[in-house]
């Protein structure tokens, strides 16, 4: 059974960074595609950035210069290191695959910015 654990999440003010980290437990991690997606409160969720198995790394324009995904395929872990968070960043964030496995989501971690 697939877990998800996202972790890292808090309260920062606008212009600071945040790491988000993400246990994985899911087989043949090294060669899953894995991404980060949020949730803004009254919005659908929506996709932040994609790691493919190679390494190679997409990311939605609303987040392009600032945040960096990454991964170990040691620990079966994704991380999302935020900088330069603004308000509109304010979400729950989710790990999962790419595309994301149905049903199977972990409690996220809530990102909030304010000052």
């Amino acid at each position: 059974q697939v877990q998800l654990v996202e972790s890292g999440g808090g309260l920062v003010q606008p212009g600071g960074s945040l790491r988000l980290s993400c246990a994985a437990s899911i087989s043949a991690f090294a060669i899953t595609s894995m991404a980060w997606y949020r949730r803004a409160p009254g919005k659908q969720r929506e996709l932040v950035a994609i790691i493919i198995r190679g390494g190679s790394t997409h990311y939605a324009d609303s987040v392009k210069g600032r945040f960096t995904i990454s991964r170990d395929n040691v620990k079966n872990a994704v991380y999302l290191q935020m900088n330069s968070l603004k308000p509109e960043d304010t979400a729950v964030y989710y790990c999962n695959t790419a595309p994301p496995l149905v049903n199977t989501w972990g409690q996220g971690t809530q990102v909030t910015v304010s000052s």
